[in-house]
């Protein structure tokens, strides 16, 4: 995703010479040709994610669009007040870019696993949360959001993640991408988590269990339109994320149906429900540990609808 994005960047930074690269510390690698090509879009700040953010919305102030680019925690968690304070507040045109959602960076520890960082971010006003479900989606998601005016997360993978998409689909921030149609069991996903999603679908499909998969690229604005219909059409709802169940899609979808007056349909919510963290390892045996790996997923529906 991280190659998808920066290829999507530079494509977009030939046109359009306001836009604005900055990063904490991490030139090296994907970023070096981007430097190469553009001295005067882009900045190393070092290891100063708080400063980052607070030169980025000056730079915004005056007219630039602005892209913040580091390790999912530290633009972020980091610099919180900063993206609070001085980005959203004045509604300045700054992109905050992770890269390592979830687990990616498993073999680091816990200091570097992305687990609430969609909670903490959706929760601030103005912003705009974005986590493509794989390469296609990053391209459109990073052109969407160098597009539209005022602040937005965009939450990426660390890299490797699978293309899911033979042909791009249409792509409208705020608007869930149905993946695949194939039954009123309603899969919903958000990030890097596609993959293995999809792979459960083809496991529940080998069984004759038939089930519709749907892209929340989106999680604020969320398509709450989308989640509705799917509250009065599907046999059971389920949110897939590697990420806390709280705060995170899970919890954004629980929130519309606990609103919906009347039948609707039940909520399976997937993902990292308890502690920190304590465990290293790469990410598939993190999220096999956490029951997101392709055979969980399946075993969690197959068992929701018995």
């Amino acid at each position: 995703m991280r190659d998808a994005f920066v290829t999507a960047l530079t494509e977009i930074a030939r046109v359009d010479k306001n836009v604005m690269l900055l990063t904490g510390d991490l030139v090296f690698g994907v970023l070096t040709e981007f430097a190469h090509e553009f001295p005067k879009q882009y900045v190393n700040v070092g290891v100063a994610e708080q400063n980052m953010t607070g030169l980025a919305t000056g730079m915004a102030l005056e007219g630039k669009t602005v892209f913040t680019y580091s390790i999912c925690n530290f633009p972020t968690f980091r610099c919180l007040e900063q993206i609070r304070n001085d980005a959203c507040y004045h509604n300045a045109d700054v992109k905050i870019v992770s890269i390592g959602g979830g687990f990616c960076y498993g073999p680091l520890g816990m200091s570097h696993h992305a687990t609430e960082d969609l909670a903490v971010m959706r929760a601030i006003p103005n912003l705009t949360v974005v986590a493509p479900g794989d390469t296609v989606e990053t391209m459109l998601t990073t052109r969407a959001i160098c597009e539209h005016k005022g602040p937005c997360y965009l939450r990426l993978g660390r890299g490797g993640e699978p293309k899911i998409y033979d042909q791009v689909p249409e792509f409208v921030l705020g608007k869930g991408i149905n993946v695949v149609k194939g039954g009123d069991i309603s899969i919903l996903s958000i990030g890097g988590i596609l993959s293995n999603v999809m792979s459960a679908h083809e496991i529940l499909k080998k069984k004759g269990i038939g089930t519709s998969v749907f892209s929340m690229h989106t999680l604020r604005p969320i398509d709450r339109r989308l989640i509705e219909n799917l509250a009065e059409e599907s046999r059971l709802i389920v949110t897939v994320e590697e990420h806390s169940i709280s705060g995170g899609l899970g919890g954004a979808v629980a929130e519309i149906l606990a609103e919906i007056r009347g039948n609707r349909a039940p909520l399976l919510r997937i993902g990292i429900d308890g502690d920190f963290c304590c465990e290293v390892g790469d990410q598939e045996y993190l999220r096999k540990l956490y029951g997101l790996d392709r055979e969980a997923i399946a075993e969690r529906v197959e068992k929701a609808i018995a």
